[in-house]
């Protein structure tokens, strides 16, 4: 069996990248996430701003809560990024091989980027829901991975699963929009050598920056509202919330989350929190890229050195 070498290149950078930035900024994602997922009226509201979340944290000697579930959102970014950046690339090659073209259209690209996406949420999806309740629980009181899926059934722990599946559309337009992009920068650069061992072209850091930030912020401005129920159905239920038991549990639907954001904070209440989720992704996203392209060719070089690690030593294996 031959080992894809670039999709094994491509997955490894990218999860690198993926671990990199949700470490790096995972503060503001407890305090965006935390905003999100509080649904009043605004008399009633807890967190006017996302800075009263920090604030809260602050006052009440918890600074460290803000890093609660860090572990299982590193896991969860590690694996959802390793498996879509692996299936994307192989898609992609395989698309290319079967029709012979020498570049991938918008459209096809999308598709592509789509059924990634698909692969891997269906995939992490118990790790994303078990994160997002590790982030939303009050400060001081987070509960670790193994308990926090157990308390539920397993049907609980992919709850939004269906949300999570249509929001696949963002990394796929993201990813598009910055391959696309990217092609068009490095088409000058493009080494006319047909040698397949030959290293990949990779963009400058800052460019590769600026790309991931500008696709992201288009993708997330189109996505939000979805973003904001996902939070919203996988979030850990408050001790400050008055509502019963059966409207909880409606508010774990698609349907019962945009019945809930309308009736208690009108049309407006689909887009709280969207200055937070643009800077946090866009920094994310945007960190992530530029780390994954400063070491693709780092490890590019390392799985041609496993891959003639192993072919040298296959005969062996095999007589032995």
């Amino acid at each position: 069996m031959q080992l894809d070498l670039e999709s094994l290149s491509e997955a490894t950078s990218g999860a690198i990248g993926s671990f990199v930035s949700t470490t790096v900024l995972y503060p503001l994602d407890t305090c965006k996430t935390k905003y999100q997922a509080e649904v009043q009226a605004h008399h009633q509201r807890k967190y006017r701003r996302i800075s009263d979340v920090l604030w809260e944290a602050i006052s009440t000697h918890q600074v460290l809560s803000l890093y609660q579930g860090l572990g299982t959102k590193n896991v969860q970014s590690f694996v959802s990024s390793f498996i879509y950046f692996y299936g994307y690339s192989y898609f992609r090659k395989l698309y290319l091989k079967k029709t012979g073209n020498k570049s991938i259209g918008t459209t096809a690209n999308l598709i592509v980027a789509t059924a990634a996406g698909v692969c891997t949420i269906v995939i992490t999806q118990p790790l994303d829901t078990a994160a997002s309740r590790m982030q939303t629980s009050e400060f001081g009181k987070s509960k670790g991975l193994w308990k926090t899926l157990s308390e539920g059934t397993l049907s609980e722990a992919f709850d939004g699963l269906g949300i999570s599946i249509l929001l696949t559309t963002n990394p796929s337009i993201q990813y598009t929009a910055y391959d696309q992009l990217k092609q068009r920068i490095l088409k000058g650069k493009i080494s006319t050598r047909t040698d397949t061992k030959s290293s990949p072209e990779a963009l400058s850091a800052f460019s590769a920056f600026m790309l991931g930030a500008v696709s992201k912020c288009a993708a997330t401005c189109l996505t939000y509202p979805a973003i904001r129920c996902k939070v919203m159905i996988q979030a850990a239920e408050s001790d400050d919330d008055k509502s019963t038991e059966a409207e909880r549990k409606a508010q774990r639907t698609i349907s019962g989350a945009l019945y809930t954001i309308w009736k208690r904070e009108g049309i407006l209440g689909f887009f709280k929190g969207l200055q937070a989720q643009i800077l946090k992704t866009v920094l994310s996203s945007a960190l992530l890229l530029m780390v994954k392209e400063k070491i693709t060719k780092s490890t590019w070089i390392l799985m041609l050195v496993i891959g003639r690690y192993l072919s040298v030593n296959s005969p062996k294996l095999k007589s032995v």
